[in-house]
């Protein structure tokens, strides 16, 4: 098997594309709330804000590519908010499906608040947004990591939380 090449600067275009899906996936969750009311969307977005602070203080500040262009742009981000942490830390943690819930309720929140939603207002709209969001969600971004960020990835091969928790068993 062909061992990938990791990035020292991920390219500008995926960058963007992964950024564009978690974007995608934060203005259909708005927009879904917003059906329920605006208190929900507000604390929608101050949830999502919550959970990429989260990000960067808890791994991006270790990761190799602080200060350098990563596969989501989070690396150069990260020095706004935060000071270099140990990167030796970031190769020692050990994560949980429970460490990354927060990250995945980014899109079952609003799956869950649609389905509601669906029961006392049904909307084609809203069924379809709600297919686009699981789609986006897992398959979305499935691909990006698998295809584009995780297989390029210089941390993966110094050693990542995520890649022992999804990383296939050799």
């Amino acid at each position: 098997m062909k061992k990938s090449k990791s990035y020292e600067k991920f390219p500008l275009w995926i960058v963007l594309l992964s950024n564009l899906l978690s974007i995608a996936i934060y203005l259909i969750g708005l927009y879904i709330f917003l059906q329920i009311g605006i208190l929900f969307a507000i604390l929608f977005v101050i949830y999502i804000f919550w959970v990429e602070i989260r990000l960067l203080k808890k791994s991006c500040r270790y990761c190799y590519y602080y200060n350098k262009i990563c596969a989501f742009g989070r690396g150069k981000c990260c020095t706004l908010f935060f000071k270099r942490g140990d990167p030796k830390k970031f190769v020692k943690t050990k994560i949980t499906m429970k460490d990354i819930l927060p990250d995945f309720l980014v899109f079952i929140l609003p799956l869950i608040g649609g389905i509601i939603l669906l029961f006392y207002k049904f909307s084609w709209l809203i069924v379809t947004l709600l297919a686009i969001l699981v789609i986006l969600g897992f398959g979305g971004n499935a691909v990006i990591r698998g295809s584009f960020a995780c297989k390029h990835c210089k941390q993966r091969e110094i050693g990542c939380p995520a890649e022992k928790l999804f990383g296939k068993k050799h």
